[in-house]
């Protein structure tokens, strides 16, 4: 006997073998089969979808659940778009803050205001508190003096604004969040991820010392699983500079490895151990991502991650200890590093199926694409980025270069695999408003950045389920509506295929399914 029997819904199933369906039995949080195969069998529950679109949960495969949720607790100064509206908000916070406390604001941005702000006018609305602007783009902060002054002695001082590891460096001064507060961080994202239609998720990179919040990060989502908090499936990278040293046996080819030498797949079905996260650059917004040539009318390039080992070693060391790899780079001077590393630890240790990431792969020339493609590395890109910081990408790219920015037909016909992702809570986490503009590369201005990268709505939406899945290993489990795997499912008001692609992303996501629990919003 079926638990579940949906029927009367158009389901999409992703599964190339059986594309279509308009019944779907579900037990024990599997998934039975469509039409014919559960015909014939009883159910407890029958839920009739009335017409509405059924499709496997979609999947963010780069995302910062407790960043996400953190700050969506924090005052926030955004939009930032003039300095005295924010320093009146900083100076309310701090007024409304212990004398020992920190005060920590979200959603500073300089870009609105032609400029950074400076300690000296931090200062001036403080009250002598510590104060914490975080960057929008998580790659940067500004700081009052009395930051600076808590700064190691030899660290550049700076008229405020702290980038990378002079950021993480000022984020490891603060005391440590408590577990409890993690956890309710990462309920709070959670919940907003199912309302639309996310099932699963990859949280990006746990340890790293530009996102870390305590040495316990990773026994929040442990703690949140307990508690039943954690609503999305969630599996989680593990920052390289999270590893030590170690002297295993050289038969392991392991020199650097977390406590107890653990490593990608470790976990169950709700949260488990992913691939290892390495930054080679910065971002974007905060002009930190390495280019290979400067930003249109500067004279900058941005810059590589300054690290205790060569970039290089860290990549070719974390793939010879076995992790699968999810590697930061942004910039193409970054891909380039990243490229070269993963062809020298390929070659110093064939591993044809380690299922090697790039994360971002924001500015990729049309020369890098075959190399992509040769080394079987995906590209796992966030196309809300260019929805909304497109106008600006496209200006600081200049004609030339705005075309290659998040590549999505370029990667495809190159035989690259192509992963939908947020980096939530940087931009829009919604994977149908992504969607849309994968199709229509068109940013909320209407500027069109790259029409030659536009790719079919079936495309697009194989990058939040079937090929998202394969990314993250989980293609056994979940990416497809196919008998045998766990019935994490969204149902949607409208087919993506079948309305005007400027609707996709204001269909209405009607509930969501997690092992064939629901979760209903409009049904």
């Amino acid at each position: 006997m079926l638990c579940t029997r949906i029927t009367n819904a158009n389901i999409i199933t992703m599964d190339p073998a059986r594309p279509a369906g308009h019944e779907l039995g579900i037990w024990r949080g599997l998934i039975v089969g469509v039409d014919d195969e559960v015909a014939a069998l009883p159910a407890r529950r029958v839920l009739d979808l009335g017409g509405a679109t059924l499709l496997p949960g979609f999947i963010d495969a780069h995302v910062h659940l407790m960043w996400a949720g953190l700050a969506a607790r924090a005052v926030s100064i955004a939009p930032s778009t003039a300095i005295d509206d924010i320093l009146s908000t900083v100076a309310t916070a701090a007024a409304a803050t212990a004398p020992d406390d920190w005060v920590e604001l979200s959603g500073y941005d300089q870009r609105p205001l032609g400029r950074h702000l400076t300690a000296a006018e931090l200062d001036t609305v403080s009250a002598g508190r510590k104060v914490f602007l975080g960057h929008v783009s998580g790659h940067g902060c500004v700081v009052n003096t009395a930051v600076l002054d808590l700064l190691p002695v030899g660290s550049t001082r700076t008229a405020g604004f702290l980038a990378e590891e002079a950021m993480a460096a000022a984020r490891l001064l603060r005391p440590p969040r408590s577990l409890v507060e993690l956890a309710a961080a990462i309920e709070q994202a959670a919940g907003v991820c199912r309302t639309e239609g996310i099932t699963a998720c990859a949280e990006a990179g746990l340890g790293s010392e530009l996102f870390a919040y305590g040495p316990l990060d990773a026994g929040a989502f442990q703690l949140a699983l307990d508690q039943g908090r954690l609503t999305v499936r969630t599996q989680l990278m593990v920052a390289a500079n999270a590893l030590g040293p170690v002297e295993a046996s050289p038969h392991d080819r392991t020199t650097h490895a977390i406590s107890l030498g653990l490593r990608s797949g470790f976990g169950d079905g709700r949260l488990s151990l992913g691939a290892l996260k390495i930054f080679t650059d910065g971002g974007m917004m905060a002009r930190t991502a390495a280019l290979s040539s400067p930003y249109q009318g500067s004279s900058e390039s941005g810059q590589l991650q300054q690290t205790a080992r060569p970039l290089k070693d860290i990549i070719v060391e974390g793939h010879l200890a076995g992790w699968q790899l999810a590697v930061h780079a942004i910039g193409d001077r970054a891909v380039d590093v990243a490229l070269d590393a993963l062809a020298e630890a390929q070659r110093q240790h064939p591993r044809p199926h380690a299922r090697h990431r790039i994360e971002h792969a924001g500015l990729v020339r049309p020369d890098q694409l075959p190399r992509f493609a040769a080394l079987g590395v995906s590209a796992v890109i966030q196309p809300g980025f260019l929805r909304h910081f497109g106008d600006d990408y496209a200006a600081i790219m200049g004609d030339e270069r705005a075309p290659w920015l998040y590549r999505g037909r370029g990667f495809l016909d190159n035989g690259v695999r192509l992963v939908g992702s947020s980096d939530r809570p940087v931009a829009d986490g919604a994977p149908l408003r992504a969607i849309q503009f994968m199709v229509e590369r068109a940013s909320l201005s209407g500027q069109i950045i790259g029409p030659d990268e536009g790719v079919t709505v079936e495309e697009a939406l194989r990058a939040y389920t079937s090929d998202a899945a394969y990314t993250c290993h989980w293609e056994d489990s979940a990416g497809t509506i196919s008998a045998g795997k766990r019935a994490d499912l969204v149902v949607l008001a409208d087919d993506p295929r079948r309305v005007p692609s400027s609707a996709i992303g204001s269909i209405e996501v009607l509930g969501t399914f997690l092992e064939g629990e629901s979760e209903s919003y409009g049904l």
